[in-house]
Protein backbone atom coordinates (compact mmCIF):
# COMPACT_ATOMS: atom_id res chain seq x y z
CA UNK A 1 0.00 0.00 0.00
CA UNK A 2 1.25 3.47 -0.90
CA UNK A 3 -0.26 5.96 1.57
CA UNK A 4 -2.56 8.45 -0.14
CA UNK A 5 -1.04 11.48 1.51
CA UNK A 6 -0.13 14.99 0.42
CA UNK A 7 3.57 14.81 1.25
CA UNK A 8 6.23 17.48 0.78
CA UNK A 9 8.56 17.10 -2.19
CA UNK A 10 11.30 14.58 -1.50
CA UNK A 11 9.40 12.73 1.24
CA UNK A 12 8.01 9.23 0.70
CA UNK A 13 5.97 6.74 2.73
CA UNK A 14 5.02 3.07 2.59
CA UNK A 15 2.75 0.59 4.31
CA UNK A 16 3.42 -3.09 3.65
CA UNK A 17 0.76 -5.79 3.43
CA UNK A 18 0.84 -9.57 3.87
CA UNK A 19 1.61 -10.51 0.27
CA UNK A 20 5.00 -10.58 -1.41
CA UNK A 21 7.22 -12.49 0.99
CA UNK A 22 8.60 -15.97 1.62
CA UNK A 23 7.28 -16.80 5.10
CA UNK A 24 4.76 -19.61 5.48
CA UNK A 25 1.99 -20.75 7.80
CA UNK A 26 0.76 -18.16 10.28
CA UNK A 27 3.47 -15.79 9.03
CA UNK A 28 2.58 -15.94 5.34
CA UNK A 29 4.00 -14.19 3.56
CA UNK A 30 5.75 -10.81 4.04
CA UNK A 31 6.32 -11.06 7.80
CA UNK A 32 8.78 -8.39 8.91
CA UNK A 33 8.91 -9.28 12.61
CA UNK A 34 11.97 -11.19 13.84
CA UNK A 35 10.52 -11.69 17.33
CA UNK A 36 7.34 -13.68 16.62
CA UNK A 37 8.67 -17.21 15.98
CA UNK A 38 9.18 -17.07 12.22
CA UNK A 39 12.28 -18.51 10.54
CA UNK A 40 15.08 -15.91 10.77
CA UNK A 41 16.16 -16.52 7.18
CA UNK A 42 12.63 -15.87 5.93
CA UNK A 43 12.36 -12.63 7.91
CA UNK A 44 15.72 -11.48 6.60
CA UNK A 45 14.63 -12.13 3.02
CA UNK A 46 11.32 -10.34 3.59
CA UNK A 47 13.13 -7.31 4.96
CA UNK A 48 15.54 -7.37 2.03
CA UNK A 49 12.62 -7.41 -0.40
CA UNK A 50 10.99 -4.45 1.32
CA UNK A 51 14.21 -2.43 1.26
CA UNK A 52 14.64 -3.18 -2.43
CA UNK A 53 11.07 -2.17 -3.21
CA UNK A 54 11.19 1.17 -1.41
CA UNK A 55 14.78 1.93 -2.38
CA UNK A 56 16.03 2.83 1.08
CA UNK A 57 16.86 1.14 4.38
CA UNK A 58 13.96 0.61 6.80
CA UNK A 59 15.23 0.67 10.39
CA UNK A 60 13.46 -1.98 12.48
CA UNK A 61 13.34 -1.03 16.17
CA UNK A 62 12.69 -3.14 19.24
CA UNK A 63 9.26 -1.82 20.17
CA UNK A 64 8.13 -2.20 23.78
CA UNK A 65 4.83 -0.25 23.97
CA UNK A 66 6.56 2.67 25.64
CA UNK A 67 7.29 6.30 24.76
CA UNK A 68 10.99 6.09 23.97
CA UNK A 69 12.14 8.11 20.94
CA UNK A 70 15.34 7.72 18.95
CA UNK A 71 16.84 9.96 16.27
CA UNK A 72 17.76 7.80 13.28
CA UNK A 73 21.03 8.10 11.40
CA UNK A 74 22.54 5.79 8.84
CA UNK A 75 24.45 4.17 11.72
CA UNK A 76 21.37 3.36 13.84
CA UNK A 77 21.25 -0.39 14.35
CA UNK A 78 18.17 -2.56 13.90
CA UNK A 79 16.94 -3.65 17.31
CA UNK A 80 17.44 -0.25 18.95
CA UNK A 81 14.79 0.01 21.69
CA UNK A 82 12.20 2.72 21.03
CA UNK A 83 8.56 3.14 20.04
CA UNK A 84 9.06 6.24 17.95
CA UNK A 85 11.79 7.63 15.74
CA UNK A 86 12.60 10.65 13.61
CA UNK A 87 15.29 11.80 11.23
CA UNK A 88 16.56 14.65 9.14
CA UNK A 89 18.83 12.34 7.15
CA UNK A 90 18.26 10.63 3.84
CA UNK A 91 18.87 6.93 3.34
CA UNK A 92 16.92 5.63 6.36
CA UNK A 93 13.18 5.05 6.77
CA UNK A 94 11.47 5.65 10.11
CA UNK A 95 9.67 2.32 10.37
CA UNK A 96 7.05 0.92 12.75
CA UNK A 97 6.06 -2.76 12.84
CA UNK A 98 2.44 -3.47 13.77
CA UNK A 99 -0.21 -6.17 13.89
CA UNK A 100 -3.16 -4.28 15.43
CA UNK A 101 -1.42 -1.23 16.92
CA UNK A 102 -1.65 2.02 14.99
CA UNK A 103 1.34 3.30 12.99
CA UNK A 104 1.45 7.11 12.90
CA UNK A 105 3.68 8.85 10.34
CA UNK A 106 4.58 12.55 10.58
CA UNK A 107 6.21 15.02 8.20
CA UNK A 108 7.21 18.66 8.54
CA UNK A 109 5.76 20.82 5.78
CA UNK A 110 9.19 21.58 4.33
CA UNK A 111 10.14 17.89 4.34
CA UNK A 112 13.24 18.36 6.44
CA UNK A 113 12.01 16.32 9.42
CA UNK A 114 10.02 13.07 9.33
CA UNK A 115 9.02 10.62 12.05
CA UNK A 116 6.95 7.59 13.01
CA UNK A 117 5.30 6.27 16.17
CA UNK A 118 3.99 2.87 17.30
CA UNK A 119 0.64 3.52 18.97
CA UNK A 120 -1.18 0.85 20.85
CA UNK A 121 -3.40 2.10 23.65
CA UNK A 122 -0.52 2.07 26.14
CA UNK A 123 1.70 4.12 23.87
CA UNK A 124 -1.04 6.62 23.09
CA UNK A 125 -2.04 7.02 26.74
CA UNK A 126 1.62 7.20 27.74
CA UNK A 127 2.35 10.08 25.40
CA UNK A 128 4.42 8.50 22.63
CA UNK A 129 3.04 10.91 20.00
CA UNK A 130 3.79 13.89 22.24
CA UNK A 131 7.32 12.61 22.90
CA UNK A 132 7.96 12.14 19.19
CA UNK A 133 6.63 15.58 18.32
CA UNK A 134 8.73 17.25 21.00
CA UNK A 135 11.83 15.66 19.46
CA UNK A 136 10.78 16.62 15.94
CA UNK A 137 10.21 20.23 17.01
CA UNK A 138 13.77 20.32 18.30
CA UNK A 139 14.79 19.16 14.83
CA UNK A 140 12.95 22.07 13.19
CA UNK A 141 9.34 20.90 12.68
CA UNK A 142 6.47 23.32 13.31
CA UNK A 143 2.97 22.14 14.35
CA UNK A 144 0.83 24.50 12.29
CA UNK A 145 2.15 23.17 9.01
CA UNK A 146 2.95 19.53 9.86
CA UNK A 147 0.98 16.65 8.39
CA UNK A 148 0.22 13.11 9.61
CA UNK A 149 -0.94 9.78 8.22
CA UNK A 150 -2.61 7.02 10.24
CA UNK A 151 -2.12 3.46 9.05
CA UNK A 152 -4.23 0.32 9.46
CA UNK A 153 -4.94 -0.91 12.99
CA UNK A 154 -7.48 -2.93 14.94
CA UNK A 155 -10.83 -1.40 14.09
CA UNK A 156 -13.42 -0.02 16.52
CA UNK A 157 -15.67 -2.97 15.68
CA UNK A 158 -13.10 -5.37 17.21
CA UNK A 159 -11.07 -3.54 19.86
CA UNK A 160 -12.75 -4.62 23.10
CA UNK A 161 -11.21 -3.03 26.22
CA UNK A 162 -11.94 -2.71 29.91
CA UNK A 163 -12.70 0.39 31.98
CA UNK A 164 -9.05 0.85 32.90
CA UNK A 165 -8.22 1.59 29.26
CA UNK A 166 -11.01 4.13 28.98
CA UNK A 167 -9.88 5.77 32.22
CA UNK A 168 -6.29 6.03 30.95
CA UNK A 169 -7.58 8.49 28.33
CA UNK A 170 -10.73 10.05 29.74
CA UNK A 171 -9.23 11.00 33.12
CA UNK A 172 -6.92 13.50 31.40
CA UNK A 173 -9.13 14.27 28.38
CA UNK A 174 -12.90 13.98 29.04
CA UNK A 175 -13.63 14.48 25.35
CA UNK A 176 -11.90 11.17 24.62
CA UNK A 177 -15.05 9.43 25.86
CA UNK A 178 -16.29 9.84 22.28
CA UNK A 179 -13.82 7.11 21.25
CA UNK A 180 -15.37 4.48 23.57
CA UNK A 181 -18.67 2.70 22.89
CA UNK A 182 -20.25 0.63 25.70
CA UNK A 183 -20.13 -3.06 24.84
CA UNK A 184 -21.62 -5.40 27.38
CA UNK A 185 -21.13 -5.19 31.12
CA UNK A 186 -18.06 -3.15 31.98
CA UNK A 187 -16.59 -3.34 28.48
CA UNK A 188 -16.08 -0.86 25.67
CA UNK A 189 -15.16 -0.83 21.99
CA UNK A 190 -12.29 1.63 21.47
CA UNK A 191 -11.38 3.59 18.35
CA UNK A 192 -7.59 4.04 18.24
CA UNK A 193 -7.59 6.39 15.28
CA UNK A 194 -9.97 8.80 17.03
CA UNK A 195 -7.72 8.80 20.09
CA UNK A 196 -4.67 9.47 17.92
CA UNK A 197 -6.40 12.31 16.07
CA UNK A 198 -7.26 13.96 19.39
CA UNK A 199 -3.63 13.76 20.50
CA UNK A 200 -2.42 15.22 17.22
CA UNK A 201 -4.99 18.02 17.31
CA UNK A 202 -3.87 19.03 20.80
CA UNK A 203 -0.36 19.40 19.39
CA UNK A 204 -1.64 21.64 16.61
CA UNK A 205 -1.44 18.98 13.91
CA UNK A 206 -4.79 19.02 12.17
CA UNK A 207 -3.84 17.83 8.68
CA UNK A 208 -4.37 14.11 9.27
CA UNK A 209 -5.04 11.58 6.52
CA UNK A 210 -5.39 7.81 6.33
CA UNK A 211 -7.32 5.59 8.75
CA UNK A 212 -10.89 6.79 9.34
CA UNK A 213 -12.06 3.86 11.44
CA UNK A 214 -13.87 2.10 8.60
CA UNK A 215 -13.57 -1.64 7.88
CA UNK A 216 -11.02 -1.33 5.03
CA UNK A 217 -8.54 -0.04 7.63
CA UNK A 218 -9.21 -2.76 10.19
CA UNK A 219 -6.42 -5.30 10.62
CA UNK A 220 -8.88 -7.76 12.18
CA UNK A 221 -11.37 -7.50 9.32
CA UNK A 222 -8.87 -7.54 6.43
CA UNK A 223 -7.61 -11.11 6.80
CA UNK A 224 -5.84 -11.37 3.44
CA UNK A 225 -4.18 -7.93 3.65
CA UNK A 226 -2.94 -7.45 7.20
CA UNK A 227 -1.53 -9.41 10.10
CA UNK A 228 -3.57 -9.24 13.32
CA UNK A 229 -2.40 -10.55 16.68
CA UNK A 230 -5.84 -10.06 18.25
CA UNK A 231 -7.42 -12.15 15.49
CA UNK A 232 -4.82 -14.91 15.07
CA UNK A 233 -2.72 -14.85 18.29
CA UNK A 234 0.23 -16.28 16.32
CA UNK A 235 0.88 -13.64 13.72
CA UNK A 236 3.47 -11.87 11.62
CA UNK A 237 4.04 -8.12 11.49
CA UNK A 238 3.58 -5.61 8.70
CA UNK A 239 5.10 -2.15 8.77
CA UNK A 240 4.64 1.50 7.83
CA UNK A 241 7.41 3.98 7.34
CA UNK A 242 8.51 7.36 6.05
CA UNK A 243 11.80 8.66 4.64
CA UNK A 244 13.53 11.55 2.87
CA UNK A 245 15.43 11.59 -0.38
Amino acid sequence: MTPQWDLPAGVHAFCSERAGGVSSGAYASLNLGDHVGDEPAAVAENRRRLATQIGTRPVFLQQVHGRGVVRLTRETADGTEADACWTTESGVACTMMVADCLPVLLAAADGRVVGAAHCGWRGLAGGVIEALWQAMEQGGAHPGTATAWLGPCIGPEAFEVGPEVRSAFVDSDPGAAFAFTPYGEGKFLADLQVLARRRLARLGIGAVQGNDGSLPWSTVAQVSRFFSHRRDRVSGRFAAGIWRD
